[in-house]
C-alpha cells in the first residue's frame, strides 16, 4: 500500500491483444464498438446442434432457453509448430490455453518488444480462468486406458499461466485467478499488486473463456440466468438475464516510471484497483451492493482522485433485472458524489455488444477503455430504449451512452471506471487515465521515420489460425495467403514509402513463427519504394501497393536499433 494520504503507484499499460466475437484483434473490436455492432450470433454447428438443445422453456430439463451467444471464429485452431508444441500435446490443450498463448505474444508484440527478447527477465504472467468446458469433453470422450498425462498440463488452470512463462522464458509470477466473471480484473490487480512490490518489472494480464459444450449453458439457463433474445439489455426495463460469449484478451503492464524512462509507447494509465467480497449477501450469487460501493471508493481512494475526476464507467451491467439496479446504485453513490450540475457520470457495457465474457468480461472492458481513450470516443451502449424502472435514475447522477459521444483530449485528463463482480461474490474495480502528455509527445515524435528501422513482411492467413499438427508453409507455397502485409516498427507504411533510409527487412512466412529469417535488403540510403518492390517482385511474383499496404494493426518491434537482438537479428 502506499503511504498514509499518498495515491498508490501508477502503472502504464504498454500493449494490447484481443479476439472477441466479432472481432479477430483489437483493431477489428473497436470497429464493432465504434459502428454500434451486435456480435451475438446462433450457436454454431460446429459447437452443438442448437435445436437439439433449445427449448424456450428454462425449466425443461436438459435444454437451454437460448439459441444465442458471442463466438470467436476457428477457437481451436492453433499454430502448434510455432509454439514447439506436438500434436499430440495440443490435442490435449484447452483451447483457452491457446487463446491465452497467442494472445499473449501478440500483446507483447503490440507492446513494441519482440517476445523472444524477455527470455530471463522478471515479467509476471496473471490469467484470469473459469470454465473447464475441455476437461468435460475429454473426460467424456475418452476411456480410462486413452487418458495421458498431457490431459493434466493441458486443462489445468494453472498450466495455462504457466505454459506461457515456460514458452517466453519469463522468471516473473505465473498465476491463474478464477473469482468467475471477476476473474480477469483480479488478475489485472494482482499483477499492478506484483509490480509495486517489485516481484516483476513486467506484467502480461488478462483472460480467456470459451463455449464448447452446452453443459455449462444449461446450468445457467436452469438458474434463470439467460436472456431468451440473446441479449444483454443492461440497464433497461427489459433487462431479463445475459448473453455468454467467449474470448480472450491480453495487456502488458509496466512501472508507470519505468515505461516512460524506457520511451514505451503508453496507451493507457492504471491508477488504482481495488477488490473485495459481497460477504453474507442475500444468497451467493446476490450482488451485495454495499460491497460494490466499498470496491470502488477504494480503487478511487488508491487513485489519488475525487468522483468527479471520473468521466466514464464501463459497468459489470451483464443485463439482469437483479444485478442491473444494485449496481447502477451503487456506482451513483460513489461516482455521483459531488459532480456538477449536468456532468452526469456516463455508464454502459461491452456486452450489449459481445456479450458477457464472463471470466474474460473485465479485460474486454479494460480494452475498450483504452480503445475509447486512443480514439477518443465512447461508443453507444446497446439494446438500452426504456430506463428501468427498478433504477432510481431522478436520484442518481448517471446517464447511459446512448449514443456514441465524443471523448477529446481536453486539458483534463480523461478517466475511466472499469467494474468486475464474480457471481461468488468476489468484486473488481480498475481506475484508467489517458496517457500522460508527454507519453504522447514522444509517441509522436517517434512517429518519423528513424535513421534505422526493420519492415517486416509477412503472409497474413485468413482465419488467422494454423490447424493443430499443420506445419506453416513458405509464401510461395502458402494457399491460404490472401495478402502481404507491410508491419512497421513506430511508423506506419505510408511514411516509410516516402522516405529514404537504411533498412532492413524480415520476411515472415506466418506471424507465428518463433525464428523470423531477415532478408537483408539493403544498409545504404536507397528508395524504399522501389527497392521493396523489386524484392518482392523477385521473390513472390509481383506486388500490388493499392492492395497490401495499409497502417499495419500489429507492430513487430517497436526500437530503433537494429542491433540489440529484438528482431532475432543477430
Amino acid at each position: 500500500m502506499a503511504s498514509e494520504g499518498q495515491p498508490a503507484p501508477s502503472f502504464a499499460i504498454v500493449g494490447y491483444a484481443a479476439r472477441f466475437p466479432g472481432a479477430a484483434d483489437a483493431d477489428e473490436f473497436w470497429d464493432v464498438l465504434r459502428e454500434g455492432r451486435d456480435a451475438i450470433s446462433e450457436v454454431p454447428a460446429d459447437r452443438w446442434d442448437v435445436d437439439e438443445f433449445f427449448d424456450p422453456d428454462p425449466d425443461t430439463p436438459g435444454k437451454i432457453a437460448t439459441r444465442r451467444a458471442g463466438f470467436v471464429d476457428d477457437v481451436t485452431g492453433f499454430d502448434a509448430p510455432f509454439f514447439g508444441m506436438s500434436t499430440r500435446e495440443v490435442r490435449m490443450l484447452d483451447p483457452q490455453h491457446r487463446l491465452l498463448l497467442e494472445t499473449a505474444w501478440r500483446a507483447v508484440e503490440h507492446s513494441g518488444t519482440a517476445p523472444t527478447a524477455l527470455a530471463d527477465t522478471n515479467t509476471g504472467v496473471f490469467v484470469g480462468l473459469a470454465t473447464h468446458d475441455y476437461l468435460g469433453m475429454a473426460s467424456g470422450d475418452l476411456t480410462f486406458p486413452e487418458i495421458e498425462a498431457y490431459m493434466a498440463i493441458g486443462t489445468s488452470n494453472a498450466a495455462a499461466a504457466g505454459r506461457i512463462s515456460f514458452r517466453l522464458g519469463l522468471q516473473g509470477p505465473s498465476v491463474a485467478v478464477d473469482t468467475a466473471c471477476s476473474s480477469s480484473l483480479v488478475a489485472i490487480h494482482q499483477a499492478c499488486q506484483a509490480l509495486r512490490l517489485g516481484e516483476c518489472d513486467l506484467a502480461l494480464a488478462g483472460g480467456a473463456n470459451v463455449l464448447l459444450t452446452p453443459a455449462t449453458m444449461i446450468t445457467f439457463s436452469s438458474a434463470h440466468m439467460l436472456a431468451p433474445d440473446g441479449r444483454c439489455k443492461t440497464f433497461d426495463a427489459a433487462a431479463d438475464g445475459y448473453v455468454r460469449g467467449e474470448g480472450c484478451g491480453v495487456i502488458v503492464i509496466k512501472r508507470l516510471e519505468d515505461a516512460i524512462n524506457d520511451g514505451d509507447r503508453i496507451r493507457a494509465v492504471i491508477r488504482g484497483s481495488a477488490i473485495n467480497q459481497d460477504g453474507a449477501s442475500g444468497g451467493l450469487t446476490v450482488p451485495n451492493g454495499v460491497a460494490q460501493q466499498r470496491v470502488i471508493a477504494e480503487a478511487l481512494k488508491r487513485s489519488g482522485l475525487v468522483a468527479a475526476d471520473v468521466d466514464y464507467l464501463e459497468a459489470h451491467g451483464t443485463g439482469t433485472s437483479l444485478g442491473d439496479p444494485i449496481e447502477a446504485q451503487a456506482a451513483g453513490a460513489v461516482l455521483g458524489e459531488g459532480r456538477k450540475a449536468g456532468d452526469p457520470l456516463l455508464i454502459g457495457s461491452a456486452k450489449t455488444n459481445i456479450g458477457h465474457l464472463e471470466a474474460a468480461a473485465g479485460i474486454a472492458g479494460v480494452i475498450k477503455v483504452i480503445l475509447s481513450l486512443e480514439n477518443e470516443l465512447l461508443p453507444a451502449h446497446l439494446n438500452f430504449q426504456t430506463p428501468s424502472p427498478h433504477i432510481p435514475w431522478d436520484r442518481l447522477a448517471l446517464q447511459v451512452v446512448q449514443e456514441a459521444t465524443p471523448w477529446e483530449r481536453n486539458g483534463e485528463a480523461r478517466i475511466a471506471g472499469v467494474s468486475s463482480f464474480g457471481f461468488a461474490g468476489t468484486n473488481a474495480h480498475v481506475i484508467l487515465e489517458e496517457a500522460p502528455a508527454q507519453a504522447v509527445q514522444a509517441a509522436g515524435d517517434a512517429a518519423g521515420v528513424p535513421p534505422a528501422a526493420v519492415l517486416v513482411l509477412e503472409c497474413h492467413q485468413r482465419p488467422g489460425i494454423v490447424d493443430p499438427g499443420r506445419s506453416p508453409r513458405i509464401m510461395q507455397q502458402h494457399k491460404g495467403c490472401q495478402s502481404m502485409r507491410l508491419r512497421l516498427a513506430r511508423h506506419q507504411c505510408a511514411q516509410l514509402l516516402d522516405q529514404p533510409y537504411s533498412f532492413v527487412a524480415q520476411f515472415v512466412p506466418n506471424r507465428r513463427r518463433a525464428q523470423r529469417r531477415p532478408i537483408p535488403l539493403g544498409e545504404h540510403r536507397v528508395d524504399a519504394t522501389e527497392h521493396v518492390r523489386r524484392a518482392l517482385g523477385e521473390q513472390f511474383g509481383g506486388w500490388h501497393p493499392q492492395r497490401d499496404v495499409g497502417v499495419p494493426d500489429l507492430v513487430f518491434g517497436a526500437r530503433d536499433s537494429l542491433t540489440d537482438g529484438r528482431f532475432g537479428l543477430q
